[in-house]
């Protein structure tokens, strides 16, 4: 059980990010997209996701998969494929339940936060065989992501900005997308708020829990470039409903991790965190 609430709060407080937020004067049905929207989703056993950069090659948050460290297989496009291994950044840093427990009984999440904002959260799934039937998503190598519009998408726990949701909301819902504006940038992170409608975007919407490791895509030209990664989000409120206007979501930064990935995937050992 405390393992479902832990990977539920990495974002968002920190609350796991998972399914698409949106706005609450929107009809929800304009956020929903069809399952090949993105082929190159993909779909952890039970929740979370990756993002398909490499024909045998899958880019996900590390704590999407830590604790499923010896899945064997996921989803894309419809399509089981066998996993061969998982590698997790050196530098991933899993917090302890001591501090989940501390955190859960006072709602003072500032150490938590420290300990998020430190780790390197990513993760690299080697496939068993390459995939011939999607195209891989070009990763974003610019470090000028601040003020951009993004495009989420995910199927994690959905809400709207004014009731948020519940953690025990189902963590495995319908595909969604939705678009936000980075507001911070720099390291490891980029960051964008969700704001209310009379400042927001026409499509405006975050993650929510079981959308970690989901793509956050940047517009280059006529294609989305893969941006970043879904990770964790902190409300911005004493109220424990995760999911409401105000929210933060910080996302991996794969423009820090470049060397990282190319240096991984071509079977070079891994550099000291």
């Amino acid at each position: 059980m405390k393992r479902h609430l832990l990977t539920a709060l990495l974002t968002v407080v920190i609350f796991n990010a998972d399914a698409i937020i949106v706005r609450d004067d929107v009809d929800g049905e304009k956020y929903r997209v069809q399952a090949g929207e993105f082929p190159a989703l993909v779909d952890m056993p039970s929740e979370g996701h990756g993002v398909l950069i490499a024909p045998q090659w899958v880019v996900t948050a590390a704590h999407a998969v830590a604790w499923q460290s010896h899945m064997k297989q996921v989803t894309i496009n419809g399509v089981t494929r066998d996993v061969e291994h998982i590698e997790i950044h050196p530098g991933y840093k899993k917090p302890t339940q001591r501090l989940l427990d501390q955190a859960l009984a006072t709602w003072d999440w500032t150490l938590f936060r420290v300990l998020l904002a430190s780790s390197d959260d990513i993760a690299l799934v080697k496939l068993a065989h390459p995939v011939a039937d999607v195209s891989p998503v070009e990763i974003n190598k610019s470090d000028a992501e601040f003020g951009q519009v993004i495009q989420v998408i995910g199927k994690g726990a959905t809400g709207n900005g004014v009731t948020g949701y519940e953690f025990s909301d189902s963590h495995r819902t319908d595909l969604r997308r939705a678009f936000n504006r980075i507001t911070s940038a720099d390291g490891r992170w980029l960051c964008y708020v969700f704001d209310k409608p009379s400042e927001a975007l026409p499509l405006e919407g975050g993650t929510g829990s079981g959308d970690s490791g989901g793509p956050v895509l940047v517009q280059a030209g006529n294609e989305w470039l893969l941006a970043g990664l879904t990770s964790w989000s902190d409300p911005q409120s004493s109220n424990r409903t995760p999911g409401r206007y105000g929210q933060i979501t910080c996302n991996v930064r794969l423009s820090h991790y470049i060397e990282w990935i190319q240096r991984t995937m071509s079977g070079e050992p891994a550099a000291e965190p």
